[in-house]
Order: structure tokens, then C-alpha cells, then sequence
């Protein structure tokens, strides 16, 4: 029987996992993160930007799956908010801060510290310090991207590349003349993108990406989508054809077509081989991801200004190569279905490539000695770490481990839509059930 669960990683996934522990009166938790600021919020709703908006409506972004008007009620009692509203990602950090403080007690203990090994009493930190456990969840999120071909960052002397977002100002030291290039052209160079001009810089912009596809927008108003029970009647790599042809038939169009699949996405998933994940991966990811993941409409405009005033360019091509220069660096790149490469001067290149969860390259010292040591193994495409349908964790056996869970987004491989509120929240929910051995609970008014 589990007793106490050391949970690695505050954000949204792990946080949520000890909420639920304490509503369904489960084992008591210890809730470890490396920042204390960080704890309830992860690096996605620890930002400050006001212009950095959810993604989703207020509706949908209940904490729990049993209580769907939850952060709705909150955010009309705290900010006045409605279930339409696109809030601040900061705003949903307070919210699940203070979700967090309302059910805790004396069974949850909050550890600011460096996971550094999964021992087999528990957990040991870079500190030196053990906590024990009789099982430990892995909810730590996604890994930095990867630095993408062309690109040498110890050729580059420092400050201009930024190989992860989020730790850096990527304003600073630039100035109106100066140009910058984002690495990627989806929801991470759009939030790049809208850093850049809160801080002022009055600099050009540059987003590169393979194709040059940007995030659609949600529009305004329209009825809520039903969704669908049964799965689509073709295998996932002809799910975008389906979809076009139901959107010439839906009355919300490609939206609501799009919308209506999120109830059977990961059955869908699941359903289809590893041949056929890989080619949706492999040609279809990009169009999916562009109009699944779309922008709240502030931010669209906002993009869309920035655009039509020169500031921001779209661009579809590859990176060859990228050498520095005294005012930054001269990049050559290669325009997609061109041959001939051309050459951009830029005094900062940032990495907006997106999360990634290849195990086998990555530097965490925490999962890369895990896999070393075969208690993980990556899944079948390399997205993340292989579990069962319980969250357990594969070894390198092909044996699930009783005692390490993981969730949240480094489950990927086996679930696919695992990135967003609605999915996270139910994995959390599921495993707390489980470890509490809750066979239905309600909601509890939070």
C-alpha cells in the first residue's frame, strides 16, 4: 500500500496530482520543484507578460474534471471574468496557487530542491538530502528544445543565441537598429514575439520554421462544439482530409471539426501503429498543430499588427549555417523548395523550436541517469518516456515499475494530446484515484 508519494515537479501536472491526493484523502505527498516561485505554476504560468494570454477559453480550463465551472467561478469572484474570457497565463498561475493553499494540510509537504536520483527508499537531492517514498511521479514537464542542424552555439559568442526561451531577456543589449531571428514559428515564437515588443524592442523580427506555418486564431462568440464519441472512419494520416471535407459541413468550419475530435484524439492515437504515428509525425504534425493549438484573438490582432507593420515576417526555409560576426551573426539559410541559399544578418538568433522529450539526448541529470540506468526507456517515436495505460513507467525490460509513475507531458508518445488543461487535469485525476484507491468522486466545490 502506498503511504507517501514524492512528486518531482510543482508545475501544472504535479501540482494538480497533489490536489487531488489531499480531495480524495489519499497517501500524504511530498511536492519537490527546483524553484519555490515556481511551485503550482511551472514555467507556463509563471510568466509575467500581461500580453501572454491562455489559449483556451476560461470554460475549459477547470482544474479538475469533475468540476467544470471551477475556474470560472474564481476568476468571476477574483477578476470578473467570464467562461469566454482569454485570461493571463499569470492569472492562471494565482489560481492554482490558491487552489493548491485551499486544500492543504499537514500531508502535504512543499520541498524546494534538485531531484538528483530515484532511489529505492525514494528520492535523493543534488543537495545531499533524502526524502523517503514508497512511490515517486515524474512530472517534470518538458526538456529545453534541441539546437537545431546549422546552428553551433560554442561558435557564437554569448548572448546571440539563446538555446531556451524562458531563461533569458531576449531584448536586452539590443537595440532599434538590431534584428532578431526566432528559431520556430509556432505558439513559443509567438510568445517571443510578443516579449519582444512589450519591451520595446523596436528591432525586425524573424520567424524561420520549415514550412513558416503561424498558429490560427479562435474566433468570437459561436456555440459550443459538441464532441465526438465514435473515432473518425479513417486511419490518423487521413485525418486532415476528413477533416477538410467536415469542415465544408460543420457550422463552425475547420474549428469546429478540429474541436470536435478532442474527446477521441487519444483513442485515435492509440488505435493506430507506429508506422502511422510516425507519418502523421512526420508530415501532418505541423498543419495539426497550427489548428488544434490556435491564438486568443487579442493576441491574433496583436500578431497581425506586427506583421502588417513590418516588424515581424514569417518565413518558411532551413537553417545552413550561422557564423558571428562583430554586430552579431550572418546566417545562411535556404527558402523552402529553393535551392540557392540566402544570407540574413541578425544580432541575436533565439531557439523557439518548441519542448522537447527525446530521452536520448537529453542533458538532465535526473532522467538521462534514470534511462542510463534502465528504470526509463524512451517511447517507440522518442517523444518522451514510455509508460503503461496507469501511468507506470516502462524499464528498459519492457517491465512497467510499480513504484515511478510519470505524467504530464513527457507521456506523449503514448497519449499524444497530453499538452493542454483538459488532458493534463484528467492523467492527474486518473493516478490520484488510483493511488487513493477512489472509485468515483465528485465534485467538491473548491
Amino acid at each position: 500500500m502506498t503511504e507517501h508519494v514524492a512528486i518531482v515537479g510543482g508545475g501544472f501536472s504535479g501540482t494538480l496530482l497533489a490536489i487531488n491526493l489531499l480531495r480524495f484523502g489519499g497517501p500524504s505527498a511530498t511536492l519537490i520543484d527546483r524553484s519555490a516561485a515556481r511551485i503550482a505554476r511551472g514555467v507556463a504560468y509563471s510568466a509575467t507578460e500581461p500580453a501572454h494570454l491562455l489559449n483556451v477559453r476560461a470554460a475549459g480550463m477547470s482544474a479538475f474534471p469533475d468540476d467544470a465551472d471551477h475556474f470560472v467561478r474564481w476568476l468571476a469572484a477574483r477578476h470578473g471574468g467570464t467562461p469566454a474570457s482569454f485570461v493571463p497565463r499569470r492569472l492562471y498561475g494565482e489560481y492554482l496557487a490558491e487552489t493548491l493553499a485551499a486544500v492543504r494540510d499537514d500531508r502535504l509537504t512543499l520541498c524546494t530542491g534538485d531531484v538528483r536520483a530515484v532511489t529505492d527508499a525514494g528520492v535523493r537531492l543534488t543537495d545531499g538530502r533524502d526524502i523517503a517514498a514508497d512511490l515517486v511521479v515524474l512530472a517534470t514537464g518538458n526538456l529545453p528544445p534541441h539546437t537545431p542542424p546549422g546552428i553551433d552555439p560554442a561558435a557564437l559568442p554569448g548572448g546571440r543565441y539563446i538555446d531556451d526561451p524562458w531563461r533569458a531577456d531576449p531584448a536586452r543589449g539590443l537595440g532599434a537598429g538590431d534584428g532578431v531571428l526566432l528559431l520556430g514559428t509556432g505558439l513559443t515564437a509567438i510568445d517571443l514575439a510578443l516579449q519582444l515588443d512589450a519591451g520595446g524592442f523596436a528591432g525586425g523580427i524573424v520567424a524561420l520554421s520549415r514550412r513558416g506555418l503561424r498558429p490560427h486564431r479562435h474566433v468570437e462568440g459561436g456555440a459550443p462544439v459538441q464532441g465526438r464519441t465514435d473515432l473518425p472512419g479513417v486511419p490518423l494520416s487521413g485525418l486532415v482530409r476528413e477533416l477538410r471535407a467536415e469542415a465544408t459541413e460543420a457550422p463552425g468550419g475547420w474549428r469546429a471539426a478540429v474541436d470536435s475530435l478532442r474527446p477521441v484524439t487519444q483513442r485515435l492515437w492509440g488505435a493506430s501503429d507506429r508506422a502511422t504515428r510516425a507519418r502523421f509525425l512526420r508530415h501532418l504534425r505541423p498543419f495539426w498543430d497550427v489548428h488544434r493549438h490556435r491564438l486568443a484573438p487579442a493576441v491574433a490582432d496583436r500578431i497581425d499588427a506586427m506583421v502588417a507593420e513590418g516588424r515581424l515576417r514569417f518565413v518558411a526555409g532551413k537553417v545552413a549555417g550561422a557564423t558571428a560576426t562583430p554586430a552579431g551573426v550572418d546566417l545562411t539559410w535556404r527558402p523552402r523548395h529553393r535551392d540557392a541559399t540566402e544570407r540574413m544578418a541578425v544580432a541575436r538568433i533565439v531557439n523557439c523550436t518548441g519542448p522537447q522529450g527525446d530521452l536520448t539526448r537529453t542533458d538532465d541529470p535526473l532522467l538521462a541517469g534514470l534511462a542510463a540506468a534502465g528504470a526509463i526507456r524512451p517511447d517507440a517515436l522518442r517523444l518522451g518516456i514510455d509508460v503503461d495505460a496507469q501511468s507506470r513507467v516502462i524499464d528498459s525490460g519492457g517491465q512497467a515499475r510499480d513504484a515511478l509513475c510519470c505524467i504530464g507531458p513527457m507521456t506523449r508518445g503514448g497519449l499524444w494530446e497530453v499538452v493542454a488543461v483538459p488532458d493534463l487535469r484528467r492523467q492527474a485525476w486518473d493516478l490520484a484515484r488510483r493511488l487513493s484507491h477512489a472509485q468515483w468522486v465528485g465534485g467538491e466545490g473548491l
